[in-house]
């Protein structure tokens, strides 16, 4: 088993690196010294080595973050202005359907308008059309008094237009 205790008791740090047992030892020391532990074995050039090793890795580690929250906001701008455009033509299309709706209602207005002005123009000319038909009474009895001696009275064969017959009979009696 390899640890930190067993790469300093074998001398394996100071090696060649080309051996799996002394590039492990190396890779173990400098975990630990990343981490934070067994630093006071270095001496002040080594500190300021490791010091100089973690500020590279943080700038890398920032500059990696920053690239991926910048491509993560260039993104979510294409889809905010993808949306955006969708929006917009959704708005059109309700604008136009909008439009349409009223052609349709003031089409339907106007056709109940015309329909509407058709009956009313029907029902006043067939009442105007029909011709005004005056009663003549006293024509009537004059008629019928002439002609005493005949036994079907005029009324009687006379057409009114305005009494029926049977009205014409009742007045006669």
């Amino acid at each position: 088993k390899l640890d930190s205790r067993t790469c300093k008791a074998q001398g394996q740090v100071g090696g060649s690196p080309k051996k799996p047992k002394v590039a492990f030892c190396l890779l173990l020391f400098n975990y630990m010294h990343f981490m934070g532990e067994d630093l006071d074995t270095l001496s002040l050039k080594e500190l300021q080595n490791l010091e100089h090793q973690l500020e590279t890795a943080l700038k890398h580690i920032r500059s990696k973050k920053n690239q991926l929250m910048f491509e993560s906001i260039s993104e979510l701008q294409k889809k905010d202005k993808a949306l955006q455009e969708q929006n917009n033509l959704l708005a059109k299309k309700i604008k136009q359907i909008e439009k349409e709706e009223e052609k349709e209602k003031e089409m339907e207005q106007a056709q109940r308008a015309q329909v509407e002005q058709e009956n009313n123009d029907l029902n006043s000319s067939s009442v105007l059309s029909q011709p005004l038909h005056s009663l003549n009474i006293s024509g009537m009895y004059q008629a019928a008094a002439g002609h005493g001696d005949n036994d079907e009275t005029p009324l009687e064969n006379h057409n009114n237009p305005v009494m029926p017959p049977w009205m014409v009979r009742h007045i006669n009696g």
